[in-house]
């Protein structure tokens, strides 16, 4: 390892930089404490949504807009907290971050009616963007190198385990509370972050003068591109994708302001993004890396619970204890991801958590309508060490040899191609779903004929039962197996997707090989300005 070359050499200069300021420490962890509330808001209604609909009394339509609306705004702050972060300094932006945040959760608990909901909750994700970025930034930028092994697992678990998390802590909360405590629950976290991030943190100073400079037609073109964007993914599917004239609008839109977005980016003197990071190879494959762990680490976080609830009939509370499992597997490999990345080459870490992955999501193509929580166990602990052995090296391999000037616009483009990989990964499911369902059913319809003894007999058994009842028996079987037919065809359906995952995972493994060998992570990287 290069650190411990080093320390040899020279012991007072080595000391030095390993040293580490308590005052940072605590601005730190303050930061992941505000971080792990922004994102842990994105999936803490999942579990809770037909709660919230009944209080708000909400159409089933509307009430996706407490996760959609709040994404949309989420997904426009994260690439802009980095030149914001740069205008008013990292202590401000993360402060009045927290601090808008906490009273936006507020608003949210008292909403009376589905429109004010919307509204609070896009302010809430808006605000709530500012703060994942700079954690990032902060990580790689205050840490000496060869700290990096405890602190990028710090970051790697909090990213991934709050998403995971979110539907178990809803399901407690609105079960033991009322829904309202899914938001109330931030209140005194929130004053804790805000009082503590505007104290300590001191990580770097504002530049006022940059204001004068700032693309205010890059960030109007921005937002409608990427808000646009999110709009169709996650609505397309529920709206017949170009069938709606909505989602047909908001595809025009967003490829119109992509362009605009992009022009600028490139030909301003100060863009809203920078884009340069990019040139940076193993930063922009660090992010094709981060888009897929955006899909699977959502796409799987809505699956589970979407089988558990419509197959398995559980409520919030039993959906939340069985995902727990995933949550719990991160956690414990965390310190030991921690441990190997200082060790072992980042890549190859990278090939166990890809292959972990897929042979988790595997495990799942021989799905079927019994699987419960023992059978489901072992794909999840899979899943969830996977997730910790990628992320951690995704991290390092990215943001590791980023200069600090460039570090928190690269940090919000990095966390920004995890949550569209999200987006793009759930609509992408979701019409899988939708359409495999229909192929399946059609499959099963053949075979539900006249001609097949099976079938006849368990018709003629069915319709003997629901006689003895005084009830229409014909008519309630037929009822009957077209009820079992349809359920079969959406657990099917769930195979493919775990099929595909699987796929995607196994492709990974070899675009691992495309990789620069990172420097160790003990005591290189530290050479910023390459």
């Amino acid at each position: 390892m290069a650190g411990s070359a080093t320390v040899g050499t020279i012991p007072a200069a080595s000391a030095a930089a390993d040293h580490m300021d308590p005052r940072k420490l605590i601005a730190f962890f303050a930061m992941v404490l505000g971080m792990f509330m922004s994102i842990l808001d994105i999936q803490i209604v999942s579990a809770s949504l037909a709660e919230i609909q009944a209080g708000l009394s909400a159409g089933s339509d509307e009430i996706g807009w407490v996760q959609t609306s709040y994404l949309i705004a989420e997904v426009i702050m994260i690439p802009l907290s980095g030149t914001l972060a740069r205008i008013v300094s990292t202590r401000y932006l993360f402060a009045i971050s927290a601090a808008g945040f906490t009273l936006s959760s507020v608003l949210c608990a008292t909403a009376t009616n589905i429109d004010q909901m919307i509204v609070y909750r896009a302010i809430q994700g808006f605000i709530g963007g500012g703060m994942i970025p700079s954690v990032f930034a902060a990580a790689f930028t205050i840490f000496p190198p060869s700290k990096r092994s405890i602190v990028s697992p710090i970051i790697g678990l909090i990213a991934t385990l709050a998403p995971t998390i979110g539907p178990t802590v809803g399901g407690y909360l609105s079960h033991a509370f009322s829904w309202h405590w899914l938001f109330l629950v931030n209140i005194i976290p929130g004053i804790i972050v805000t009082i503590v991030t505007w104290n300590f943190i001191d990580f770097d100073k504002p530049e006022f003068s940059l204001i004068k400079k700032f693309d205010w037609w890059g960030l109007i073109s921005m937002g409608v591109f990427l808000g646009a964007l999110e709009y169709v993914l996650e609505e397309g599917n529920s709206n017949d994708w170009f069938n709606d004239s909505y989602i047909f609008i908001g595809a025009i839109a967003s490829a119109i302001a992509a362009v605009v977005f992009f022009y600028r980016a490139f030909t301003v003197e100060f863009p809203v993004v920078d884009l340069r990071a990019f040139t940076n190879r193993n930063f922009a494959f660090g992010s094709v890396f981060s888009f897929v762990m955006g899909i699977g680490l959502y796409g799987l976080t809505y699956i589970y619970p979407v089988y558990l609830g419509r197959i398995r009939g559980y409520d919030s509370l039993m959906i939340g204890e069985t995902m727990f499992v995933s949550g719990l597997a991160m956690f414990f490999t965390a310190p030991i991801a921690g441990k190997l990345s200082a060790k072992m080459d980042l890549r190859l870490m990278m090939v166990i958590g890809f292959a972990s992955f897929a042979a988790g999501t595997y495990i799942m193509t021989n799905l079927t309508q019994d699987w419960d929580f023992y059978e489901l166990f072992i794909p999840q602990v899979f899943r969830g060490f996977g997730l910790m052995m990628c992320m951690v090296p995704i991290n390092n391999i990215a943001l590791g040899t980023m200069p600090p000037a460039r570090m928190r616009g690269a940090s919000g483009l990095f966390n920004l191609t995890r949550n569209l990989g999200g987006a793009v990964g759930l609509a992408i499911i979701n019409t899988v779903l939708t359409n495999r369902q229909d192929v399946h059913y059609e499959r099963l319809r053949e075979n539900v004929h006249w001609g097949n003894p099976a079938a006849i007999d368990q018709m003629n058994n069915m319709t003997a039962n629901y006689n003895t009842y005084g009830m229409d028996g014909a008519a309630v079987a037929i009822k009957q197996m077209v009820g079992i037919a349809t359920k079969q065809a959406v657990v099917l359906s769930f195979s493919d997707i775990f099929l595909m995952l699987t796929v995607l995972f196994t492709a990974m493994i070899i675009g691992v090989a495309m990789l620069d060998k990172p420097a160790p992570q003990g005591g290189g990287g530290g050479g910023g300005g390459h």
